[in-house]
């Protein structure tokens, strides 16, 4: 499995965690945006946030493009 395809395959799984946790408790904004550090949220946003610009960088490196 490419570099590429493992961060989108942790992003997927991230993505299916979080819909589990919001159908299961809700989700505040406050909580998404601002969680407090031992929420089960701190550091999603952020972490996704990395993964996503880290996969746009390796496409636009395939195809030869700038973003």
């Amino acid at each position: 499995m490419s570099d590429k395809a493992a961060k989108i395959k942790e992003m997927l799984e991230m993505q299916k965690k979080f819909i589990e946790y919001e159908h299961k408790n809700g989700v505040d904004p406050k909580d998404y945006f601002k969680p407090d550090a031992d929420h089960e949220l701190a550091g999603y946003r952020q972490k996704y946030r990395d993964l996503a610009m880290e996969v746009v960088d390796m496409a636009h490196k395939e195809a030869g493009s700038e973003r």
